[in-house]
């Protein structure tokens, strides 16, 4: 067996699998912001597909997380780093609901955005620049925190 612990090996893993989760949006519909805003309209012309997609992510997400819990190492020979907390706090809810927000007033959330720049929809540019912004915003924050205390 090659050594799969190898940078270049987990790179082109990395590389392999954004590009069959940007695929994944495309094909899916999730990086078309009026597909997305249909979806999240209920009281008008509600477009359940995405309920499906969503459903699909959950039940594969939920599998990986139940694998990746029995396991110290990845696949590729790295230690696993899963999130420990489970905790509802204020920051919690307030990022969500800031994510929520934003999701249903654009149609995009981060990954979606980011294929929907390469696959070149406009509206995704000015997406992208501000969801740049508010982390380059909350990173100075939190700088200001740690300085502060």
């Amino acid at each position: 067996m090659t050594d799969l612990k190898t940078p270049l090996v987990a790179a082109v893993t990395a590389l392999l699998a954004g590009l069959l989760f940007g695929v994944g949006l495309m094909v899916s519909g999730m990086a078309n912001p009026a597909k997305v805003l249909g979806f999240l309209d209920l009281a008008g012309r509600w477009d359940p597909s995405l309920a499906f997609v969503m459903i699909g992510a959950i039940a594969i997400g939920s599998s990986a997380f139940f694998i990746a819990r029995r396991r110290d190492r990845s696949y590729l020979g790295l230690q696993m780093q899963l999130p420990v907390s489970t905790a509802i706090t204020p920051r919690l809810v307030l990022g969500s609901a800031v994510f929520g927000i934003g999701w249903g007033l654009a149609g995009f959330c981060p990954g979606p955005a980011l294929v929907a720049l390469g696959a070149g929809y406009p509206k995704a540019v000015g997406f992208v620049a501000a969801m740049v912004a508010g982390m380059v915003v909350f990173q100075l924050i939190e700088r200001l925190k740690i300085a502060a205390a």
